[in-house]
């Protein structure tokens, strides 16, 4: 069989932790489409709706930017298991960080002056925690083939 680079494509599409991490990176890219979350502030007497989303939070912008992208690049280190795992928990940690960044932002929020009367998270706001699980799955696929390599050396 020749290997051109469709064949190994097709090789690469075969393993279940490239499904995973294409789904937590499609999970991701839709961050930057969303309201996060959703705040009431009334100054002056006039009720105002702020939003807070990737895009107007430059270390939250950077964040998603970085989870999104670091998923595609270990989908194609399917022939390095290591760094493919490497890749994979630098995109937990950042996704963690997400995380926290998002809850700090909106506790900014709600401490600013004039304070939010109200707010509310988009259902939305639950992709992070999705797209963890995601990559989790994603490293057991990884360990799983690290495991069937294994049982094949002892083979031989």
């Amino acid at each position: 069989m020749p290997s051109s680079g469709f064949f190994k494509i097709l090789t690469m599409i075969q393993r279940i932790q490239t499904v995973w991490l294409l789904l937590a990176m499609l999970i991701n890219a839709v961050l930057f489409r969303i309201d996060l979350y959703t705040a009431h502030i009334i100054q002056n007497g006039t009720d105002t709706t702020t939003a807070i989303n990737v895009t107007n939070y430059y270390p939250l912008l950077i964040v998603a930017a970085l989870i999104t992208i670091l998923p595609l690049f270990a989908i194609f280190l399917f022939k390095n298991r290591k760094q493919q795992k490497g890749l994979i928990t630098l995109s937990v940690v950042a996704t963690i960080g997400f995380i926290a960044l998002t809850i700090m932002r909106v506790g900014n929020l709600n401490n600013a002056t004039p304070p939010a009367t109200g707010g509310a998270y988009s259902v939305l706001a639950v992709l992070p925690v999705i797209s963890l699980i995601f990559l989790f799955l994603a490293m057991k696929g990884i360990r799983k083939d690290e495991k069937l390599v294994k049982s094949l050396d002892r083979l031989r």
